[in-house]
């Protein structure tokens, strides 16, 4: 969650790094379809910065699954509520699905007959599929992503991912992630898995710079129906940043165009069987000036699903959650979720965290298992595990981020604690290494 800066936030200029000629193809291409996307957008509802839907991707799953499991996943995991109602109608045979809306248009999905379902399409592959692992090496051949959240760095402040108290150095969420992500690494690839960082420096993974995505934010202003638009603001406690270009192209910077670039590297580069996304949670500040902090410490864990009536009006989102969905991608998520959760919460000891809003469901009996519709866990097209331990605005917490990375144990609030960084760490490998072993013996692949 967002949190507020001491201090103003200023506006940074954000130098270019050098680029390959493909990256200034592609920085070229996108920028030049934004404007489209956007003058498109009335007809053909799109997300920020999404490209158009290529609904032919749907093809290869024909007949890939039967009736009963699509209605299954689409009511009670993706839509439940009724949020797919008059967008998509499952019927016996096949599920009519609109395409556009507004002109409507609409193409049919065939189920398969039960016995006769073809296996899905997917570049991932199920841990009951990787086959016997070597001895002392329960990850062998796993690909795994890690994607530490956020930029860090000089970004950070931009990002509302930096506070501090006056004197203390700044809790900076995107330097942590990177460094938990980092930890887990080395001991991840000591278990025998293939282990990329989505990000592993404090920059940005997208080819943008803010003042490219300005004119977006202008249209997408335009779209909102705010008529007093400016082009900047004075500081984080402008009462009228939200109508100001500036912020708006912020905000496509770090919250969209840097998990869309992320994406594109998880689907098209790496290919991972699953990707981690870590992150540190935390709550807002009720006077930025005047911090208190919160009492609630806890943890909860997310796959992808319960999208919402309005947000499957969008034609690009309620393609995602259909690919999703005939992945069969959310029960791998909670395959290795479960696990993740179970290690994360013995490691911490924090207690689970309870949704009180409409846009997340519970996902299973798992009471620190959530499932929501996120950009990253939306489309990373393979199965995600999204990691959101600790508030970092909490009294101890904080503390414990102050006192930084260390060996052993230091007395921190009146308890002898490990480092935060390597708790969390170790308690992400051991979540992992637990289902894998798990999962490979159970499918017959015990150790050579």
């Amino acid at each position: 969650m967002p949190l507020s800066e001491k201090g103003r936030v200023t506006a940074r200029r954000i130098h270019r790094m050098p680029m390959s000629v493909p990256l200034r193809f592609l920085r070229f291409a996108i920028l030049a379809s934004l404007v489209l996307v956007c003058d498109a957008a009335f007809a053909q509802r799109l997300s920020s910065l999404a490209s158009a839907p290529d609904w032919s991707r749907l093809e290869a799953y024909q007949e890939t699954m039967t009736a009963a499991e699509f209605r299954r996943l689409l009511d009670t995991v993706y839509a439940p509520g009724g949020a797919a109602a008059g967008i998509i109608e499952v019927r016996e045979a096949e599920a009519v699905i609109f395409k556009t809306l507004s002109p409507p248009e609409r193409m049919t999905l065939r189920f398969a007959k039960e016995a006769a379902v073809k296996a899905p399409v997917r570049f991932w592959r199920r841990a009951a599929e990787l086959g016997p692992a070597p001895e002392g090496r329960p990850l062998a051949g796993v690909r795994l992503a890690l994607d530490p959240g956020h930029i860090g760095g000089e970004w950070a402040a931009m990002e509302e991912r930096s506070f501090a108290l006056p004197g203390d150095k700044p809790v900076q969420e995107g330097d942590m992630t990177l460094l938990v992500a980092k930890m887990a690494a080395v001991q991840l690839r000591a278990l025998g898995a293939e282990v990329t960082l989505v990000r592993d420096e404090l920059k940005p993974s997208s080819p943008f710079t803010v003042d490219a995505l300005r004119p977006a934010a202008r249209a997408e202003l335009r779209l909102m129906g705010i008529a007093d638009i400016r082009e900047n603001y004075a500081g984080a406690r402008d009462p009228l940043k939200g109508n100001s270009v500036q912020w708006h192209a912020e905000k496509l910077f770090y919250r969209v165009a840097e998990i869309r670039a992320r994406a594109r590297r998880v689907n098209g580069t790496l290919r991972p069987d699953l990707a981690v996304c870590i992150h540190f949670n935390a709550d807002e500040w009720s006077d930025p000036a005047n911090p208190v902090f919160t009492p609630r410490n806890d943890l909860h864990v997310m796959v992808n699903g319960c999208y919402g009536a309005g947000e499957l009006r969008y034609d690009d989102q309620r393609l995602e959650m259909l690919l999703r969905l005939l992945s069969r991608a959310h029960a791998e998520e909670v395959a290795a979720a479960g696990p993740v959760a179970a290690a994360i919460a013995a490691g911490t000891g924090l207690p689970p965290f309870q949704y009180l809003t409409g846009n997340a469901v519970k996902a299973g009996a798992n009471d620190f298992l959530w499932a929501r519709n996120l950009l990253a866990n939306r489309i990373f097209d393979c199965p995600v595990v999204y990691l959101e331990p600790y508030r970092m605005n909490h009294a101890e917490v904080y503390a414990r981020i102050q006192a930084g990375d260390y060996e052993g144990e230091r007395e921190i609030a009146g308890k002898m604690r490990r480092s935060i960084f390597r708790e969390y760490a170790d308690a992400l490998v051991a979540g992992l290494r637990d289902y894998f072993t798990a999962a490979r013996q159970a499918a017959g692949g015990v150790p050579k």
